[in-house]
């Protein structure tokens, strides 16, 4: 191959003169042909050169076999020749396809821009970015419906739309050490990145990313409906398993607290406080979570009561119509000291001995970004429903209430409400809404993504609508 690739002045085929078509070489004498023309089998079948490799992957075809053979050491070889090729040309702008520049290895060759301390001070020193216009759609990219797969549609738009995420994937900091790239969700996300952002408005068809989700995912495989939950955090699993090939999840010796792009945008810290009905004795345990589930009012768990400013107030922005249930609401529910009962005790370690106590949940770590499940769908022994109450959601959320420091604080009675909510760290803007509509036996999930300030649309797989902030408030969440 190399002597081949040594003697012939240009990889055209010799034929029609075409460079594209799948090129081959023949391994037998300098000749390229056309595999989609069948150059390259005319080729073989008039001079017996029945062995060819083809110049993009550098799988070899047997023409006797009509098929490509696998073998480790020319694969191997294959690859390194190609990393040759990359170095090679390095000095020349080219435009290649991910999948070229994952097989080539060109993310092991071409180092991402980290800014010098003289650019940090210009961009320190020139704050104004590049005004996005209200009517651009870059990044707006529908998904075809591959059979029942819009559940995996709508989280697909919703991490496309997550800020650090998109902007890990485009600067490419990703560098897969798999041994098979093909089989990569990490890679698939990055090319899945690129379409979205290429400015191309037709339709994505995501049939690579259903195909990795089936091998990673087997519980989901399948053409049947599927639960969008369950999607996401599938979907995060097998990211985060992926990236752990990566320098930033090298970086921790502790695999409990892998530090890949997943965990640490969408990883946060729960803490449980066990505490001791006898001796007051507390119990502390952290537990990393990706969403905070929530039960709504209508399921048969009991539900704490509904907000206080039934009259129409404003609280953590959100409106109160009488009789409504806010987010708010079912994170003070998740929140609240829990009573284990006498069925439930656990061995103190100050008594000694088993005694009765309360659970409170609280936030000892916010991840970056927060996910928000609200479980409609109950399935019991007695009940198999979706529960379709309204839930109030605000564009901005405070979570500093639901905080392990704030209870602490509370507590020793040194809490107050902070006043300058410009500087309020556990402040979150809402970018994405999940929706799901009909039963729980039959239905169809859409999501609202937001793409930049106050622009929304609705995502309905392959279509994509403008929606009003009220469309996004009012939906059903």
């Amino acid at each position: 191959l190399c002597l081949s690739l040594f003697q012939a002045k240009s990889c055209i085929c010799h034929m029609c003169g075409a460079h594209l078509n799948r090129l081959h070489s023949c391994l037998y004498c300098v000749f390229f042909g056309c595999f989609t023309k069948k150059h390259i089998h005319e080729h073989a079948k008039t001079k017996r050169h029945n062995l060819a490799i083809d110049l993009l992957y550098g799988g070899i075809y047997c023409f006797m076999c009509q098929d490509y053979i696998y073998d480790k050491d020319m694969e191997q070889i294959a690859k390194e020749e190609q990393r040759k090729a990359w170095k090679l040309q390095a000095f020349t702008p080219t435009v290649v396809s991910h999948y070229q520049c994952t097989m080539t290895g060109i993310g092991e060759k071409y180092s991402t821009w980290e800014p010098t301390k003289r650019e940090l001070e210009l961009l320190r020193h020139n704050p104004k970015r590049r005004k996005i216009t209200t009517n651009c759609t870059i990044g707006l990219r529908g998904l075809i419906n591959l059979g029942n797969t819009c559940f995996m549609n709508c989280i697909v738009q919703a991490l496309t739309h997550t800020p650090l995420l998109r902007d890990f994937f485009l600067s490419d900091r990703h560098k897969c050490e798999m041994q098979s790239p093909s089989s990569c969700l990490v890679c698939e996300m990055s090319t899945l990145f690129q379409e979205f952002y290429s400015g191309h408005r037709s339709p994505h068809i995501p049939y690579r990313l259903l195909h990795l989700v089936w091998t990673h995912a087997r519980h989901l495989a399948g053409y049947e409906q599927q639960d969008a939950h369950e999607f996401l955090i599938a979907a995060l699993d097998v990211l985060h398993r992926h990236c752990k090939g990566d320098d930033n999840g090298k970086k921790a010796n502790n695999p409990n607290h892998c530090n890949c792009i997943i965990d640490q945008i969408f990883t946060g810290g729960l803490q449980s406080d066990v505490t001791c009905q006898v001796c007051h004795g507390v119990s502390t345990t952290i537990d990393p979570f990706w969403d905070i589930s929530l039960d709504l009012p209508g399921s048969s768990t009991p539900f704490w009561p509904l907000s206080p400013g039934g009259d129409g107030s404003v609280v953590n922005g959100e409106s109160h119509v009488s009789g409504t249930t806010t987010l708010t609401d079912c994170l003070r529910r998740f929140t609240r000291p829990e009573h284990l009962g006498s069925s439930a005790k656990i061995k103190c370690s100050g008594c000694h001995s088993y005694q009765e106590s309360t659970k409170q949940l609280t936030m000892k770590k916010l991840p970056i970004v927060a996910c928000f499940h609200l479980k409609r769908f109950e399935h019991s022994a007695k009940l198999r429903r979706k529960i379709t109450t309204y839930v109030s959601f605000p564009l901005e959320l405070d979570m500093t209430p639901f905080m392990a420091s704030s209870k602490e604080s509370r507590m020793n009675g040194q809490y107050q409400q902070p006043t300058d909510s410009l500087n309020n760290d556990n402040k979150y803007s809402l970018f994405a809404v999940v929706n799901h509509q009909g039963t729980l036996e039959s239905g169809h999930y859409t999501s609202f993504i937001r793409q930049h300030k106050d622009q929304w649309f609705k995502c309905d797989d392959a279509i994509i609508t403008k929606a009003s902030i009220k469309d996004v408030l009012d939906s059903e969440g």
